[in-house]
């Protein structure tokens, strides 16, 4: 066999353990992101066949649809806060079921139980729970004198309100912190304790280093989850408006005054309700061009939290 014989072989023999990954590379990312370009520069609307519409469908989006930038100030919120509030919060949990001595077993389950409840129902079970006028949390607040808020009915307290919801769901966070936790040398705090470091020492320079991976998993995971936010929102605002149980009824989403609009619901509202697909593409572009802008930010300062105790 000859040298150019065996390379081609060699190169076949590649392509065949790549062909796994390179056909769903192409089938599942690539063609659907050249076509959702592909799209975005005509006038579709699902039925009839596509028109060439040059870049009027960026025009509209960015200057005369009006639901686009509230639902672009909607997802930043969510994806700072909730975000990280989720990250702070799942941490905790786990650090403070690391510590225990007794019950770690009934805690780890309780906290992780929720998460696997489907997001429509604990939706709805949020919106019950939390309801301004018959709900038994305002009774509650009502009861020892706290304010009680209009949580999805009121605009500035929607968005909270979704955040407890994913709050109330920490399980799977929880779980991944927790093997982070219980993975980090005990030599090391030993070490600390014998130099007198306290707690929050010991926390800044031997824990945090260690889980670093981690956090930036659990903070990177958490931006691209939240920027496909959909169901819990819309739920939610169809719960509070009433119109859950009319199922013929039209819903403009974003229930309370756009306070829980999305840009998600937005590819939906223009591609399925509206019929305008172009533009539902320059969202969907946008919204990925954002998860990417993230993503990217948070890999290079994964080196700065990694050395968070220097």
């Amino acid at each position: 066999m000859t040298q150019a014989a065996k390379r081609r072989r060699s190169t076949l023999v590649t392509l065949g353990f790549l062909a796994p990954w390179i056909i769903g590379f192409s089938v599942f990312f690539a063609y659907p992101l050249i076509s959702t370009v592909y799209f975005s520069f005509m006038h579709y609307d699902g039925f009839r066949p596509p028109t060439w519409n040059g870049s009027r469908n960026w025009s509209y989006v960015f200057t005369r649809y009006p639901l686009f930038w509230p639902a672009l100030r909607n997802t930043l919120w969510l994806v700072v806060v909730m975000v990280g509030t989720r990250v702070v919060f799942g941490l905790g949990v786990g650090l403070l079921i690391t510590r225990i001595k007794t019950g770690t077993g009934f805690f780890r389950t309780a906290f992780y139980l929720p998460y696997l409840a489907p997001p429509v129902a604990a939706t709805m079970s949020f919106a019950f729970l939390l309801n301004p006028g018959t709900g038994p949390v305002n009774h509650l607040l009502g009861g020892i004198g706290l304010p009680q808020p209009g949580w999805f009915n009121d605009p500035s307290w929607s968005k909270p309100a979704l955040t407890l919801l994913a709050l109330w769901g920490i399980g799977d966070l929880m779980v991944i912190f927790m093997a982070a936790l219980l993975d980090v040398p005990k030599d090391q705090y030993e070490a600390a304790e014998l130099d007198g470091a306290g707690p929050w020492q010991r926390f800044r320079y031997i824990t945090l280093p260690n889980i670093s991976p981690i956090v930036v998993f659990a903070v990177v995971t958490g931006v691209i989850q939240t920027m496909q936010y959909y169901t819990q929102p819309i739920v939610a605002g169809k719960v509070a408006s009433g119109i859950i149980g009319n199922s013929g009824q039209q819903f403009e989403p974003g229930y309370p005054q756009q306070s829980t609009l999305t840009l998600p619901q937005l590819v939906y509202n223009l591609a399925f309700q509206r019929f305008d697909t172009g533009s539902a593409c320059v969202v969907a572009l946008v919204l990925f061009a954002l998860a990417m802008a993230c993503t990217a930010l948070l890999m290079r300062r994964r080196g700065g939290l990694i050395q968070a105790g220097d």
